[in-house]
């Protein structure tokens, strides 16, 4: 192996006794400070380069039950990605860039699940060795997570649970019990009534037999939004029906208006009274005159009888003798009797009406109208109130949109007010090219503000308190090694060039080089060169006593 060389060695010793020596000049006090610093630095841009090389977390999945949560949290840490929870394991926060493909993998096997069992209960059973009850048991609680999901799936519901009674026909039973259903749902805010219905109707339709009058709907705060009963329903109905034909009614009184006054200087609201009750009407009517025959059936009768003249013998009874007896026959009485019989049908009508829920029974219509702007001499928008035929002619345009009937009650009232001054909105500019084309998100935006933010604090603490740290610590030891020990000999004009009377100290103590910097110490060296400019004698003197002081 090589050698070293001599005068490499030694440069690497000197190189480490001068590393020693400037950390044993620094003191215990001012090492410990540059030590916190590097530390303190260290930390901090380490923090800095963490924070800006995480990426960005979004939401996977939110409102996730224990189960769901736990079998997605088995699967991200098998595929070692990284993740969030928050909400107590319901929000799952993942990779901004992988938030697509782990939805597409997820579904793929079956997650989240939605916290029931469905029809996937059946994939893994075996139905060799389970019996008829626990395949109904499995059967209900499948339905059951369907409808669930299902539920679920509708606007503003976050959770649902929903309880099926299946009855079963009793023996020697006619009647079959009729099944029914309880649901629970947690809802965002509140359901709207066609909401409450659908659901109904939903679930109504997945079990056979069951009615959507047998369905209750109850939410996460013990309100019953529906309890089953018909009359309900029947009274949910007819005011959809009578919202639905108030909205119908004003939109075309409101159109043909604005097509009059103008868009936006009308205002109309529209009332309808609805009779809810069905009524079922029959009546029957005879009409005498117009009858008509059914059957006729006639009936004739005749009748004779005769008296014999001769004797009742054998002889006259024989058949040859047959004739005889006729001739000797005289007629005694004869009678004849007709009988007619004829039915007629009366003419009758019979007619059923059956009066449906939702009859008008009477319309109130009231609508405001804007007056009409026009300028004045100054070239000022002055407001001018409508006179009374306008009002009259929008009156009759409002009767005829609305069916107008007097003999029910209906009421028409037109009235003309100056609007108040609607707040000015600037318009809002969408922007174009390069602009458009970058459109961030609100995620993106915080994200940009937080790197903003890092950097410019990381900027603070390096010129506001580690630059003033290092340039004290590295300051203290630019101390000329003249005053090592004391300050530079004092110099003064006519003193003597000994070598006893150049003492170390002699320059003024009150200078404090440790503490005062800069322009102290360059007035220092000035000083000590004129000095050396005015007594070179004694300045050689001075230099040669250095010289041959030995090293220390």
């Amino acid at each position: 192996m090589p050698s070293r060389l001599p005068g490499a060695e030694s440069r690497g010793g000197l190189v480490l006794q001068g590393l020693v020596a400037f950390l044993k000049g620094l003191g215990a006090s001012r090492l410990m400070a540059m030590i916190a610093v590097t530390a303190a630095l260290i930390g901090f841009f380490a923090f800095v380069i963490m924070r800006v090389t995480t990426p960005q977390m979004t939401t996977l999945f939110t409102d996730l039950s224990t189960e769901d949560s736990s079998g997605i949290i088995k699967d991200l840490e098998r595929q070692a990605i990284p993740f969030e929870l928050r909400n107590e394991g319901a929000v799952i926060m993942v990779p901004k860039d992988k938030v697509t493909r782990l939805r597409m993998k997820l579904a793929e096997g079956g997650l989240p699940k939605g916290g029931g069992v469905g029809y996937e209960i059946f994939d893994k059973s075996d139905a060799l060795g389970t019996t008829s009850f626990v395949q109904n048991i499995n059967h209900l609680r499948a339905l059951e997570g369907e409808l669930a999901r299902t539920i679920r799936a509708i606007d503003r519901i976050q959770a649902a649970r929903v309880h099926l009674v299946l009855p079963e026909r009793p023996l020697f039973s006619r009647e079959t019990p009729e099944p029914s259903a309880s649901i629970v749902v947690r809802v965002r805010g509140s359901l709207e009534p066609q909401q409450i219905r659908a659901i109904r109707h939903v679930v109504a339709s997945a079990v056979n037999g069951l009615k959507p009058q047998r369905v209750s709907i109850v939410d996460e705060a013990g309100q019953l939004l529906a309890d089953g009963a018909k009359g309900d329903a029947d009274n949910a109905i007819g005011d959809e029906r009578r919202a639905a034909y108030e909205k119908r009614m004003r939109n075309q009184v409101e159109a043909i208006i604005s097509s009059v006054v103008g868009a936006g200087r009308a205002r109309v609201q529209l009332s309808a009274d609805f009779d809810y009750n069905k009524i079922t009407q029959t009546s029957d009517k005879y009409d005498p005159e117009g009858r008509v025959l059914r059957s006729s059936q006639t009936r004739e009768e005749s009748s004779a009888t005769a008296e014999n003249g001769g004797q009742v013998t054998v002889n006259n009874e024989l058949p040859g003798n047959a004739q005889n007896r006729d001739g000797a026959a005289v007629a005694r009485d004869q009678s004849k009797k007709s009988e007619e019989t004829n039915n007629y049908e009366i003419s009758r009508t019979t007619k059923t009406e059956v009066t449906e829920v939702g009859r008008v029974n009477r319309i109130s219509v009231a609508v405001l109208v804007d007056g009409s702007y026009v300028k004045n001499e100054k070239g000022e928008q002055v407001y001018q109130e409508r006179n009374k035929e306008q009002l009259d002619r929008i009156a009759a345009l409002v009767r005829s949109a609305i069916g107008f009937d007097q003999k029910r009650g209906d009421q028409v009232e037109v009235v003309n007010l100056k609007f108040a001054e609607a707040p000015v909105v600037p318009p809002v500019v969408e922007p174009g090219g390069l602009l458009g084309m970058l459109q961030f998100t609100k995620h993106d935006v915080m994200y940009v503000i937080e790197l903003g933010v890092m950097m410019l604090l990381g900027l603070v603490v390096m010129f506001m308190v580690i630059r003033p740290l290092v340039r004290r610590i590295l300051a203290s030891e630019e101390v000329p090694a003249l005053a090592k020990d004391s300050a530079l000999p004092a110099l003064t004009d006519g003193s003597e060039a000994t070598g006893q009377s150049l003492i170390p100290g002699a320059l003024p103590s009150a200078i404090d080089i440790a503490q005062v910097q800069g322009q102290v110490h360059a007035q220092s060296v000035h000083r000590v060169g004129e000095l050396a400019e005015r007594n070179p004698n004694e300045t050689a003197n001075i230099v040669r006593q250095w010289l041959t002081e030995p090293a220390t």
